[in-house]
């Protein structure tokens, strides 16, 4: 099965706090870990890739930590996962075709080609804010989905 990685999931999370924290100064990322019962560890060796992509800046400080470096109705899930994942092909011959020697005529290939198109459509589609308004929703009661 075709999953993303734990860095993908919890990159993913620790966006999702300091969007759901947006406007109110940095955040620690000790805070983060522990709104998602993610070990600070573990985040410490994602915040580099996110910083060097310029998703997020860290604030020195007493009351420093981190923040996001836009508006999170501008930040996609794709912009996040591409930056931490790379490629969101669910095979090689989908971004890669020369690793193959059938790509040119590869039926399965089309079908994965497909599916890329329309994960990466979805994840683009989807913002930080659009993940905080799920949330609000979900803790109001109003979405009924688990």
């Amino acid at each position: 099965m075709w999953q993303l990685s734990t860095k993908g999931r919890y990159g993913l999370r620790l966006m999702f706090q300091l969007a759901l924290k947006y406007g109110q100064g940095p955040v620690f990322l000790k805070d983060i870990a522990q709104a998602e019962n993610l070990t600070i560890k573990y985040l410490e060796h994602i915040v580099p890739l996110l910083k060097a992509a310029k998703l997020i800046r860290s604030v020195r400080g007493p009351h420093g930590g981190y923040q996001l470096t836009k508006d999170p109705g501008d930040i996609t899930l794709k912009i996040i996962l591409k930056n931490l994942e790379g490629d969101i092909a669910p095979v090689d011959c989908v971004s890669l075709p020369a690793v193959c020697t059938r790509s040119n005529t590869c039926t399965a290939r089309n079908v994965w080609c497909v599916l890329e198109e329309n994960i990466s459509n979805t994840l683009q589609r989807i913002t930080l804010n659009d993940m905080v308004d799920m949330y609000n929703k979900k803790k109001g009661g109003i979405d009924k989905k688990q």
